[in-house]
C-alpha cells in the first residue's frame, strides 16, 4: 500500500470486498490484473485506483460502449447495417481488432496476464480513435452518406463485440453487460479473429446503462475515511501531540502459538552477502548472494528502499535457508534475510553481535 506493506498492526489493511463495494467486481479485478501482474510486486493507492478506473473503465471502454450505442439509436433508430461503403480507415481499425486474440494468446503463453488484457484494450483505444476519425455526427448531416455512416457504426459495434468477448474470462460480467446491450450472444471464440462477430441488421439496445460512472478522488477518501478511521497515535499527531518515543516498535501482532518442533523446522544462520544487485523488474527488491557456510544462496528482498546494493556487500545477516523456493518480480529466492520494523516502517538487517563465520547455526 503506497510505500509500504500492508500490516493490520499500521491499520492499512484493504480488503478485497471492501473494493468490491466500492468498485465493482470487475473493476478490482481489471486494477488487480493491470497493476500486480503475475508473478510480481504490486503497489495499490487509492489514487491509482481512482485514475485507473476512471481513465481505463468509465472513458476508454464504458464511453465507447455509450457513444456507440447512442449514435445508432440517434442516426440509424438502433438498427446498424455493413453497407459495405468502405474506406482505408476501416481497414486499419480491424488490423487492430482480429489481431487481438492472437496478441492476448501469445501474452497468455508467457503467463504476461496484465499485458494480455492491454492488448484487449488496445480494441477499445483505437476503436475511440476510429470515432474521431470518421466523425459519425458529421456523417449524419448529410442524406448522401448514410450508408457509410451506417458501415461506420457497424464497423464499431463488431469490434466492440470482438473486444468484449476477449475480455470475457477477465471481466465476465462487464462483458455480458456490454453483449447484452448489443442485443448480441457471445461469438465462438475462433470466429474472434474475423469480421461479422456483430451480425448485420441487428438492433441495440434503446437504453444503454453506464457500465462505469466516473469516480471523484475527494468522494472516494471521504469513504476511506469512514472505512479506515485514522488510528489514535495518527490522530494524536494531527492534534499536535508526540509519540512517548521516536521511532518505536509497532505493536505486536500475536500469532498462534508454536511448539519447539515447529521452531526447530526452521534452519537458522549466519550469512555473509557477497554480492548484490537491484533487481530489474522492481523498486523495491534487492537480490543478493549470500554465503552461508556450505553452499551460497541467492536472496530477494524488499529492502531497496534501506539500503543500497553497494551497503549490502560485506555484511553479516541473520538468514532463514530452508524455505521452499518462491519467484520475486520474475526472480528466484532462494531463502529470507531478518530483518526488524519500527513504527515508520524503517527496517534493519538483524546482524550477529560478534563476527561469526558464514554457516554458523543460529539456535
Amino acid at each position: 500500500v503506497g510505500d509500504g506493506k500492508m500490516s493490520k498492526s499500521k491499520g492499512n489493511t484493504i480488503y478485497a470486498d471492501t473494493l468490491v463495494d466500492m468498485f465493482g467486481i470487475d473493476a478490482v479485478r481489471y486494477f488487480m490484473i493491470h497493476e500486480m501482474p503475475f508473478d510480481n510486486d504490486g503497489v495499490f493507492t487509492w489514487d491509482t485506483m481512482v485514475e485507473r478506473y476512471n481513465s481505463d473503465l468509465a472513458n476508454t471502454l464504458g464511453n465507447l460502449v455509450k457513444r456507440t450505442i447512442s449514435m445508432s439509436n440517434q442516426y440509424l433508430g438502433g438498427v446498424t447495417k455493413d453497407c459495405g461503403v468502405k474506406e482505408d480507415v476501416d481497414d486499419d481499425l480491424y488490423a487492430t481488432a482480429l489481431s487481438a486474440r492472437e496478441r492476448a494468446e501469445e501474452k497468455m503463453s508467457t503467463l504476461h496476464v496484465a499485458d494480455a488484457i492491454t492488448e484487449i484494450f488496445e480494441v477499445f483505444k483505437r476503436s475511440n480513435k476510429y470515432i474521431d476519425e470518421t466523425t459519425p455526427w458529421i456523417l449524419a448531416k448529410d442524406e448522401e452518406k448514410k450508408e457509410r455512416l451506417s458501415t461506420v457504426l457497424y464497423n464499431l459495434c463488431d469490434c466492440i463485440v470482438i473486444g468484449a468477448s476477449l475480455l470475457s474470462p477477465y471481466m465476465p460480467d462487464t462483458a455480458k453487460a456490454i453483449l447484452e446491450q448489443m442485443n448480441t450472444v457471445m461469438p465462438e471464440y475462433d470466429a474472434l479473429d474475423k469480421r461479422g462477430a456483430f451480425v448485420s441488421g441487428t438492433k441495440v439496445s434503446e437504453d444503454p446503462a453506464v457500465l462505469f460512472d466516473r469516480k471523484k478522488l475527494e468522494d472516494v477518501l471521504k469513504e476511506v475515511e469512514k472505512l479506515y478511521p485514522p488510528k489514535k497515535e495518527e490522530s494524536d499527531k494531527k492534534d499536535g501531540g508526540t509519540k512517548s518515543a521516536a521511532g518505536e516498535a509497532p505493536a505486536a501482532e500475536h500469532k498462534s502459538e508454536i511448539t519447539i518442533d515447529d521452531f526447530d523446522k526452521m534452519e537458522l544462520r549466519v550469512g555473509v552477502i557477497k554480492q548484490c544487485e537491484a533487481v530489474e523488474k522492481s523498486k523495491k527488491l534487492l537480490c543478493s548472494q549470500v554465503d552461508i557456510g556450505d553452499r551460497t544462496l541467492q536472496i530477494v528482498s524488499g529492502i531497496r528502499k534501506h539500503y543500497s546494493p553497494e551497503e549490502m556487500v560485506g555484511k553479516r545477516v541473520m538468514v532463514i535457508t530452508n524455505l521452499a523456493p518462491a519467484k520475486l518480480a520474475g526472480v528466484e529466492s532462494q531463502g529470507m534475510l531478518l530483518c526488524a520494523e519500527d513504527a515508520e516502517g524503517n527496517l534493519a538487517l538483524m546482524t550477529p553481535e560478534k563476527d561469526m563465520p558464514a554457516g554458523a547455526e543460529i539456535c
